[in-house]
């Protein structure tokens, strides 16, 4: 979760303070402009995130932070954890309005006399100006979830699953590669089941394809978090022959044991999991695997956890995004017998460790080898592997450049390599 504002303080007219995934993030940055656009002043945006219990304290805890040190500022809150419980949101200290999801991107949700809406509507990107110019930009093209996991309260805050036409996500990523991004991330809640609800039922795969077609003059594009049970055909044949689809697959696992995969009532196994692992080394060696995982699930065993730790090593896997169970109000896995939080956290902790060795692994083994790197910095960007690096000397670059460099160190943060000469 992140937990950072996603602008810094000052006397900007919106202020944001985001919380959660890349799709909070892009429709953090969506609401700003339209509240900009609508005339809104003296504003702190707060983004909500319902994912765990800790995401919710760290808003509620910047909320009344930002009432202490801002009371001219109003104070609008929206987000998962707000649509799933608005009445706790809008008692808190200094919060004017809360904002569903279902309107959130909705120009007359931002008129200065509106009144919140409640009803869910499909979601249309906007044409988000404040990306332009920037190295990376997210792109929304599905939210909302129609499967129930049962550790999962997001269906609740976002509704069934709602695809962006293709048309729309044309649009918006043209616009942001000929303003100069050099690379798109493409983001949803449940990215893998793009299409389902659209005319044709297209899938993700055919989506991305016919997106790369018509915006040639995209550099870079990349893929959030995908469910591993639901990757298409033509997304695999994407990965082996499109040299702009990054080499880098971040999948929701969530855990290593069978059983434990089945309370969570995923809808994959270990097996399947370490199969797609093998399909995907086989069509773009060298490709990088990302994931998600919980621990401390209910019920879980040490031996069961220690599957966890074990996939990390199976799998091959070089980064890990790792949550301690975290009980969330009116879902199944929240009614089965719970483990204590402190061992949840061990296990959480001792799985990040195995994340941070996996990905030293993983920066140590580019030693000496060239990376193609999009700065996003004078002086770091990020490899096609999503490996962060940075350079060591020399003089600033150019911000949004695809540089190759050659990789000369490693350490715990990601890459080193020497700054080219007569680069400024």
């Amino acid at each position: 979760m992140s937990a950072a504002p996603a602008r810094p303080a000052g006397d900007e007219p919106v202020q944001l303070l985001s919380f959660g995934c890349r799709l909070n993030t892009y429709e953090s940055v969506a609401m700003r402009e339209l509240a900009l656009r609508a005339g809104h002043s003296g504003v702190i945006l707060v983004n909500t995130c319902a994912v765990t219990a800790e995401a919710e304290r760290q808003a509620a805890k910047a909320i009344r932070r930002a009432a202490r040190e801002h009371p001219d500022r109003r104070i609008l809150v929206t987000g998962c954890a707000a649509e799933i419980a608005p009445a706790r949101w809008a008692a808190l200290p200094g919060v004017a309005r809360v904002i569903g999801n279902g309107g959130k991107l909705a120009p007359a949700t931002w008129a200065l006399e509106a009144t919140p809406g409640a009803a869910a509507e499909a979601p249309a990107p906007r044409p988000v100006t404040d990306f332009a110019g920037r190295a990376r930009a997210f792109v929304q093209v599905q939210q909302g979830c129609d499967h129930r996991c049962t550790f999962c309260v997001i269906p609740q805050g976002r509704g069934a699953s709602r695809s962006v036409p293709l048309g729309a996500i044309v649009g918006e990523v043209r616009g942001l590669a000929r303003a100069g991004c050099g690379e798109v991330v493409l983001t949803g809640v449940d990215m893998a089941s793009y299409g389902s609800d659209l005319p044709g039922r297209p899938r993700l795969g055919q989506m991305v394809r016919r997106l790369l077609a018509l915006v040639p003059e995209l550099p870079r594009l990349r893929l959030s978090s995908l469910d591993p049970a639901a990757i298409d055909d033509d997304l695999w044949r994407l990965l082996a022959d499109e040299p702009r689809l990054m080499p880098h697959l971040h999948l929701s696992l969530q855990h290593g044991d069978g059983l434990i995969l089945k309370r969570m009532k995923r809808r994959h196994t270990p097996e399947q999991a370490l199969a797609l692992a093998a399909r995907a080394r086989a069509l773009r060696p060298g490709l990088a695997l990302g994931a998600d995982l919980i621990a401390g699930f209910p019920t879980e065993t040490e031996a069961q956890f220690a599957a966890s730790l074990a996939l990390v090593e199976r799998m091959g896997l070089h980064f890990l995004h790792v949550f301690p169970y975290s009980e969330r109000p009116g879902t199944p896995a929240a009614r089965m017998p719970q483990l204590p939080t402190a061992l949840r956290r061990e296990r959480a902790a001792r799985l990040r460790q195995a994340g941070q060795a996996a990905a030293l692994r993983f920066y140590q083994a580019r030693l000496g080898q060239e990376e193609t790197v999009l700065m996003e910095g004078p002086d770091r960007g990020h490899t096609e592997h999503f490996a962060p690096l940075r350079l060591c000397g020399g003089p600033a670059v150019r911000h949004g450049q695809l540089l190759r460099l050659r990789v000369t160190g490693a350490d715990a943060e990601g890459l080193l390599a020497a700054a080219p000469a007569g680069e400024g």
